[in-house]
């Protein structure tokens, strides 16, 4: 099944129960609209990525941007801050849209809840517009949903029961990414994959903005993946746009920008600019930020080589650099500074692993609390109690901390490219553990999963892409462990065989599949910038066929 929509947009995806009240005539014109006004720009700014990895591969490092030195030093501008909803934000929770987890976080007790159609969400076209219908229906607190049944015993009712429910803030799919279910035709007859991000905030945007302002809150989102100030004024563009086509006031929308690459850790000043009348805050997105580092960093020798993952720490000095910058940066100019999630989850089921990811994570909200942070991360909401009495104790009545500036901190470039100083010790224990986090989440991927819980830790593409990362890192640079062994192709592939010996075959399963995604993303000697773009490609795009097929069988 394939049907044009208008003359620039095709949904070539099949439309299933309720596809109908998303992708509507009115919402898919929307979205055209903001492929013919940016997504040129969109290709430039992807092109510049592409640019400034190859000089660092060459041998230019970061550094803060002489030619924006005026922005950083000139004290008087301050960012929008919080709307509606926003102003107390000291426990969020992530997690993808489907309905069972959107009733969860709805009821979870969070201050905020990052209703996540990126690194939490398995792109399926089924994921995305029923995550979008999840969305719609919670909003208008109407949404209900009722789980399979087992062995003919009904199957467990979800309802949204909180009396007041956390403060949603989307976050869309990056800039690098497409939805191949929808195609976009520009003016020269071109057709190409529409951007993922345009069709997540557009369908979003257009339908929900509205809504939310009359609840009393407002279209808010959380911008992934930035990788410098110059993406960020096509967000503010693109939001300015919006409001004027969708009657909304300026700066109505809010956006908390992560900051999650190690370019954009440069540029955290001029992000913020860029955004001013639309942003609310930034988040320290650690994970993707270590593995920002080993891409880009990746062919540049021994000194920017990580340790095993699980000694990754934010205590390490260039991680504290980054962290800190970033709360004296948002407090300098009135926005939020967000921390990051712990891994670490509970196991209802055993007392002791629960006990032990409880320390941990008061721990690291501990720390970001008395670092400054205004709010934080939790994957789990049995984590929340935890999380939100560290932050109680530091915050009390008040809803944030903005009033501490943080004038002590002072960072460098250097201090943020310190990679150094973590060591590079690698153990065989962790090779095999970052195979074996690999291949089970590429599995759990596949199969639809994008965020799955695996030996105690909550994995998304994120970590996963850590793990996969430090393996084609290691093999490159023929880095040795502390057991004297060389990490070589070989010895990763013997170490493969293993695990996947090791793991069960549960119907369903698609260890085949994830196998396969592997060896591309970790062993091939070019090192794909995301692992979700060949697996999006080759495995989770329904072809037009396969549509036209579940149609007659409907019929």
């Amino acid at each position: 099944m394939t049907t044009t929509t208008n003359p620039s947009l095709t949904i070539t995806g099949p439309l299933r129960p309720r596809y109908d009240e998303i992708l509507t005539p009115e919402a898919l014109a929307f979205v055209a609209e903001l492929h013919r006004r940016f997504a040129g720009t969109r290709h430039e700014r992807l092109a510049d990525r592409m640019r400034a990895r190859y000089d660092l591969g060459n041998g230019r490092d970061l550094r803060f941007l002489p030619e924006t030195a005026d922005v950083r030093e000139d004290d008087s501008w301050r960012v929008a801050g919080a709307g509606p909803g926003l102003e107390d934000r000291r426990i969020e929770i992530t997690g993808p849209t489907d309905p069972k987890m959107t009733i969860n976080a709805l009821n979870s007790g969070a201050n905020v809840w990052l209703a996540d159609l990126e690194d939490a969400t398995s792109p399926t076209w089924g994921n995305i517009v029923e995550g979008q219908l999840s969305l719609f229906d919670a909003i208008r607190e109407r949404l209900e949903f009722t789980a399979p049944g087992v062995d003919g015993a009904p199957g467990k009712q979800y309802r949204v029961t909180a009396e007041r429910t956390p403060t949603i803030v989307m976050r869309p799919r990056g800039w690098h990414l497409v939805e191949k279910h929808i195609e976009y035709t520009d003016r020269s007859g071109l057709r190409l994959a529409a951007s993922a991000s345009l069709v997540d905030f557009g369908l979003y945007a257009f339908h929900n903005a509205a809504e939310l302002v009359a609840r009393g809150r407002g279209p808010y989102f959380y911008l992934p993946k930035l990788e410098n100030h110059r993406e960020a004024r096509l967000w503010n563009d693109i939001f300015t746009f919006t409001e004027q086509r969708l009657g909304l006031d300026h700066g109505t929308i809010r956006a908390t920008v992560l900051i999650e690459t190690f370019p954009a850790a440069f540029e955290m000043d001029e992000i913020l600019f860029e955004l001013r009348d639309h942003c609310a805050g930034l988040n320290a997105g650690r994970w993707d930020y270590v593995f920002s580092i080993i891409k880009n960093y990746r062919g540049r020798g021994q000194w920017f080589v990580l340790p095993d993952r699980d000694r990754i720490l934010m205590t390490l000095p260039f991680m504290r650099a980054y962290t800190e910058l970033l709360v004296k940066t948002c407090h300098k100019r009135g926005a939020h500074a967000i921390g990051g999630m712990s891994a670490f989850i509970p196991n209802r089921r055993d007392p002791e692993v629960t006990e032990r990811a409880l320390e941990r994570v008061a721990a690291d909200k501990r720390r970001e609390a008395g670092d400054g942070f205004d709010g934080s991360w939790v994957a789990h909401p049995d984590l929340i109690p935890v999380a939100r009495a560290e932050f109680d104790a530091v915050l009390g009545d008040k809803p944030n901390q903005l009033d501490r500036q943080r004038d002590d901190v002072r960072v460098t470039a250097r201090d943020l490219l310190d990679v150094r100083s973590a060591g590079g010790e690698v153990t065989l224990a962790g090779v095999r553990a970052n195979i074996a986090i690999t291949v089970r989440y590429l599995d759990s991927w596949l199969r639809g999963i994008g965020a799955a819980a695996i030996d105690n830790l909550m994995e998304d593409a994120a970590t996963a892409e850590i793990s996969r990362s430090q393996l084609w890192q290691w093999i490159h640079q023929d880095h040795v462990t502390v057991e004297g062994e060389t990490i070589t192709r070989g010895l990763v592939e013997g170490m493969l065989a293993e695990v996947l010996a090791s793991l069960p075959h549960a119907p369903g399963n698609r260890l085949a599949e994830a196998e396969e995604l592997f060896r591309t993303v970790t062993l091939h000697e070019d090192f794909p910038t995301f692992l979700t773009v060949p697996g999006y490609t080759r495995h989770l795009v329904e072809p037009a066929e396969a549509a036209e097929a579940e149609e007659a069988r409907a019929a």
